[in-house]
């Protein structure tokens, strides 16, 4: 659907008036400072038609517009850029990253939006950009700097947010040093290891199309390097924090495994002990046996218990060596 559509002439809006084909017409004749932003959501092929056809837009492009589930890039067809940004949105009931799609096709005269998903909605970032006057008289380049700097500011909240995750769960592995019981937080950390993925998915690709316009080599973007530079210093922050993430994960998860593992060998260790003390008596009796009369060697009156005491005496000492060592 079409969310919002205007015409931008010498840093002001005015809205369309008339159908999409009157707003190309107007801001052709208005010259090279005007241009029409187009704002859709999800839109369908029957909704993204006119536009297609007004534009002239390469139909591998607009298939992606429609379809989405694209990577992070910056294509050029004909006169057209065509842009791809992954959104990120942090879901606090689950803890889960929700992944989204913002498509940008750039001409000369125009910027369409194509969003899909619910995260980083493109309303305040249109109020944002048309309350600087100086920054529409840019043009389009203006709403893709706006659009990417947003989307990247939003990768930082989500990162604190994940980093926020990540400390949760080392406290609960350190913990488990102390309540064993509560302490299997494996599938927590591989859960939160599919976030930090799905977020290094979302923001690397984007680094090196950053790069590319901070190079000067996108010749539609010239003048706005400066801006763009920003939001690239910003990204290879992000890039860095999601990197350390996933690092920080590797080692929760290999001390999480060893807590496991020690703990394992400690109930090992004590099933052994009770067993090895429980084999004594079980010696004993087994070469005496205890239906007899009075022995052992046969007919001593106080054979009885005196293998009773052997039994005591010895459990006690295996049991002294194996508290004495660790392994009770």
């Amino acid at each position: 659907m079409i969310v919002d559509m205007a015409i931008y002439h010498d840093g002001k809006r005015r809205d369309i008036e008339g159908d999409i084909s009157d707003a190309f017409d107007h801001a052709r004749k208005d010259g090279a400072d005007c241009f029409v932003w187009i704002g859709l959501h999800e839109p369908t092929e029957d909704e993204f038609s006119l536009i297609e056809d007004e534009l002239r837009l390469h139909p591998l492009a607009v298939e992606d517009a429609i379809t989405a589930h694209q990577r992070p890039k910056l294509e050029r067809y004909d006169d057209t850029l065509f842009v791809v940004l992954k959104t990120l949105r942090y879901v606090d009931a689950t803890s889960d990253i929700e992944v989204g799609e913002i498509m940008l096709f750039l001409g000369r005269d125009f910027v369409v939006t194509v969003r899909h998903g619910e995260g980083n909605p493109l309303r305040p970032i249109r109020k944002r950009v048309e309350a600087d006057t100086a920054m529409l008289k840019v043009g389009p380049a203006a709403v893709l700097y706006a659009v990417c700097d947003e989307v990247v500011d939003h990768y930082g909240v989500v990162a604190h947010e994940v980093e926020v995750d990540i400390i949760e769960l080392e406290r609960a592995v350190f913990r488990s040093m102390s309540k064993p019981a509560d302490t299997d937080v494996t599938e927590s950390i591989y859960r939160l290891k599919r976030e930090v993925l799905e977020f290094r998915a979302a923001e690397d690709p984007l680094v090196p199309v950053m790069q590319e316009i901070v190079k000067g080599r996108v010749a539609e973007l010239d003048g706005t390097q400066n801006y763009f530079r920003d939001v690239l210093d910003h990204l290879l922050r992000i890039d860095g924090q999601v990197d350390a993430h996933n690092e920080l994960l590797n080692s929760v998860l290999t001390a999480h495994l060893a807590l496991l593992g020690k703990q394992q060998n400690d109930d090992m260790r004590k099933i052994s002990s009770w067993a090895a003390i429980i084999a004594v008596p079980t010696a004993i009796a087994g070469i005496y046996g205890m239906n007899f009369v009075h022995m052992p060697e046969l007919k001593w009156r106080l054979g009885y218990p005196l293998a009773l005491s052997a039994m005591v005496v010895a459990i006690l000492a295996v049991y002294y060596k194996l508290r004495k060592s660790g392994w009770l």
